[in-house]
């Protein structure tokens, strides 16, 4: 039916194309002209699926560029011409539209004003380094890694369409160690290390603009914040440094919807010489220029604050969206008659971690999505994230960054296939782009994800940067997934989905060794292997879920029994090392009792025989708790949270750590076993719908399950917001 209407109109265009010299019908030719494009609107925007099809509406940026309709240029005097014309546009069905508005040209897009952004690349250069303490050592190095950081500017579009401008920017080198090294100097008993903190640059932008493209060049002052690091077997001392040089660039960017651009950028920067003399008088001097290739985002910000929505005024098939969350603790001293390298320590102490997250998501195809979610992570865990097996922050990661660090934690495709009948609305979210789905469908996902992102879902605990902060609390303690140091892995996920249940299935890489960013490649053959299975029901009138997990991991790890049967080994559990199996399961409820009140509990288990690989130290777990809205005294958004957690080690573990073995998390050098107990409560206050703010307390008795330590009590604050 739709490709006779086409042939319709097209025959109308014909009809008018051969009376072109007829001005008196200006009317039906532009008539005709705009039904054409209707029609060919229509049916370019319509996405048929064996359920349905659903016609989309695009907005005018889908448009561009658009073909402008020429003006007849003479008169048209032959009568029985303007008959065959009426008499084929009655017979068209375009005759019947004659009322719809006229595709209009698209905006042009406006580059003047202010817009703040975020960018990704990859960096590179190469250093030249001399230090002198009595003898003069020197050293050549290359250097790279990727990079990202923000930026925010103002142009000035003139007449003649010649763009001035101005723009500032911050960049910080990736979470691996070996990005942000720019040069190593051995010496004499001892090693200098230059390592870069971040970069700068504020520069001025020349261009040309457009439509919809801008192509210009930059430069200006460039800056890098640098912290050198002399390590000797007695001394440990470091300084930071502050360089400053000159940029130049080029870069192309393009408009991508009424308030976002897109943008290549290349950069080099030539920071010149520093000299540094550090407090034991070893000195040094250095260069190094980089250069940086990166694509970045730009969004246009309104003063008037016309803007409902960061996310708005992109592309239609695109859903932006971001998150800022610093977490503060702090404790006071506890009693500890001894401590070892992975305690908490004793004398109290108050430590922060930052974290920026930004979610591009977007459609591809049918049921086809892309998702990539760029962080920048900063700060410390307390005493270095070690002390505790409920570790007390879920957002310390297992690695301190003292300066920002780029992560491109999340990368992933997911493919829904719909199976027809019943549909549900899917909420737009960090992972989920919105819409309608049908109830029954498969869901497969591959890419670099986290495994309690697909699995453990719990509606009451399971985010650290909303509600409880401990480890075994949001997470099951015991499952020691499959992760980084900053919880992230590579892994392929498949998801059937029914109405009262789903089934979901994943294979995920394993770090290469206990607590490590490398992972081991040996395909299935190593490897984690997890299975869930979650039943939906009703109790009460009120819904629940109960979701049962077991999984197995196949890694190249160490066996604590070996490792105490052999004394010689000196509680070196790396000796032992080769392909184990470890294996454990989770079972997770979550009940609502009423609109306002949600009860959660888990309990988790591991055979405990082996090193924990990338988790903690916790071979069983039993967690619980409630979740309370505010509506009963009037702060709907508010949200009280009560929990706690009761802490196991195997027999296997707990002995190796009671020899002084060094556990991921634990090891005091000595031990008095005790179950490690902790409870937390916390408040979490509505500023704004897009901003809490959240008192927190945790009580922690027997410490890395010692009786001779603790108890601790643990104080948090915490602001997130989105955006």
């Amino acid at each position: 039916m739709r490709f006779r209407k086409l042939v319709l109109c097209l025959v109308t265009q014909i009809l008018l194309g051969a009376i072109d010299n007829h001005s008196h019908l200006k009317f039906f030719a532009i008539m005709g002209s705009a039904c054409l494009l209707q029609q060919v609107h229509d049916s370019l925007t319509t996405v048929r699926t064996p359920q349905r099809a659903v016609a989309r509406r695009l907005a005018p940026w889908h448009l561009w560029p658009m073909t402008a309709i020429r003006r007849p240029r003479s008169a048209l005097t032959s009568l029985p011409a303007i008959g065959a014309l009426a008499a084929a546009m009655a017979a068209s069905p375009c005759a019947t539209r004659a009322a719809d508005p006229a595709v209009k040209a698209s905006p042009v897009f406006d580059w003047s004003g202010a817009y703040l952004g975020a960018h990704v690349g990859y960096g590179f250069g190469a250093s030249h380094a001399n230090i002198f303490d009595g003898t003069a050592y020197g050293t050549r190095d290359h250097f790279g890694g990727t990079v990202a950081g923000v930026q925010a500017g103002y142009n000035v579009l003139l007449p003649s369409r010649v763009l001035l401008g101005v723009e500032a920017d911050i960049t910080f080198p990736g979470y691996l160690d070996s990005n942000n090294v720019i040069v190593s100097t051995p010496a004499a008993g001892r090693v200098l290390t230059d390592r870069l903190d971040y970069t700068g640059s504020l520069r001025a932008r020349l261009g040309y603009a457009a439509p919809r493209w801008l192509l210009y060049v930059t430069g200006g002052l460039a800056f890098a914040g640098e912290r050198f690091e002399n390590a000797t077997p007695s001394l440990d001392e470091k300084k930071l440094s502050l360089r400053t040089g000159w940029t130049a660039g080029i870069g192309a960017e393009y408009a991508i919807g009424p308030q976002w651009s897109a943008r290549l950028e290349y950069l080099y920067s030539d920071y010149g010489r520093n000299h540094v003399q550090l407090g034991s008088g070893l000195q040094s001097a250095s260069t190094f220029d980089m250069q940086t290739v990166r694509l970045g985002l730009n969004r246009k910000i309104d003063f008037a604050g016309h803007d409902t929505s960061f996310g708005n005024g992109g592309p239609s098939n695109w859903e932006i969206s971001g998150q800022s969350t610093y977490l503060a603790q702090a404790y006071p001293s506890f009693h500890a008659p001894y401590s070892g390298a992975n305690s908490l320590a004793p004398n109290g102490q108050a430590k922060a971690t930052w974290s920026n997250s930004l979610y591009i998501n977007a459609h591809l195809w049918d049921g086809g999505e892309l998702y990539f979610n760029p962080e920048l992570l900063q700060g410390f865990g307390l005493s270095n994230t070690v002390g505790l097996g409920g570790f007390s922050n879920g957002e310390a990661q297992k690695s301190d960054f003292p300066y920002p660090r780029f992560n491109p934690s999340r990368l992933y495709l997911r493919q829904t296939f719909g199976f027809g009948g019943e549909q549900e609305t899917l909420e737009s979210g960090p992972s989920q782009l919105g819409g309608k789905a049908d109830i029954s469908r498969l869901t497969m996902q591959i890419g670099k994800f986290a495994v309690l992102d697909v699995f453990d879902g719990n509606a009451y605990a399971k985010d650290p940067r909303k509600d409880f902060m401990n480890w075994a609390i949001w997470a099951p303690g015991a499952f020691d997934y499959a992760a980084d140091k900053v919880g992230l892995t590579y892994g392929a996920t498949a998801e059937l989905n029914q109405k009262n249940w789903a089934l979901r299935l994943g294979y995920f890489l394993m770090d290469a060794e206990s607590n490590s960013n490398n992972f081991d490649m040996r395909l299935f053959r190593r490897g984690e292997y997890v299975a869930e299975f979650e039943q939906r029901y009703m109790l009460f009138g009120q819904p629940g879920k109960l979701r049962t997990i077991g999984w197995i991991n196949s890694a190249f790890s160490g066996s604590y029994r070996a490792t105490l049967d052999n004394p010689a080994l000196n509680l070196d559990i790396a000796a032992t090392r080769e392909g184990r199996i470890k294996y454990g399961y989770v079972v997770n409820l979550e009940q609502a009792l009423s609109d306002t009140v949600g009860l959660f509990g888990r309990w988790s288990w591991n055979d405990g025989k082996t090193e924990i690989m990338a988790f903690t130290d916790i071979d069983a777990s039993l967690s619980g708790g409630l979740s309370i809205k505010g509506t009963s005294w009037g702060r709907p958004d508010d949200t009280i949270g009560l929990g706690g957690a009761i802490n196991a080690l195997s027999r296997d573990h707990r002995d190796f750590i009671a020899a002084g073995g060094m556990g991921v998390l634990i090891g005091d050098g000595r031990l008095n076993y005790r179950q490690e107990r902790l409870m937390e409560a916390y408040y979490a206050y509505a500023i704004t719908p897009k901003l809490t703010a959240t008192a927190d307390y945790q009580f922690v008795v027997n410490p890395a399950y010692n009786a001779d330590r603790g108890p601790a009590s643990i104080f948090s604050a915490r602001l997130h917001g989105e955006f």
